[in-house]
């Protein structure tokens, strides 16, 4: 199942940069909760497809996904943590994001996603 999730939140991402909507939202559980930098937000599909068309022209490039811990809560809950290193308009980034997918109708589901920033190391 570990494996599955991460393929999911692979092709999310995937969706993401190529700004493909209908994959994003094939995807995403209505509404959904996002929590990052900006706060936390309940989101419905509406809201959800203006806050996609508003990155239309930023480009995100997935580096690297690590350190990946998944848990089936049960048969119809899982959540996934990993860190991610990506390139959003030309600046690298490292996260740690958390998601929570629920399966409805046979499909899996993103019901919540976080992101958090994490702290430049210095050697």
């Amino acid at each position: 199942m570990k494996n599955q999730i991460l393929e999911l939140e692979k092709k999310y991402w995937d969706g993401m940069k190529n700004h493909d909507f209908q994959t994003v939202k094939s995807l995403t559980y209505f509404p959904c909760l996002v929590a990052g930098k900006n706060g936390v937000l309940n989101v419905d599909e509406a809201s959800y497809k203006k806050m996609f068309e508003s990155g239309k022209d930023k480009q995100i490039e997935v580096e690297d996904i690590s350190n990946v811990e998944s848990q089936m809560i049960n048969e119809r809950t899982a959540i996934i943590a990993y860190l991610i290193t990506l390139e959003y308009d030309g600046t690298s980034m490292s996260c740690a994001c958390t998601s929570t997918w629920v399966k409805q109708n046979d499909s899996w589901l993103c019901a919540m996603h976080t992101e958090s920033d994490l702290e430049k190391q210095t050697a």
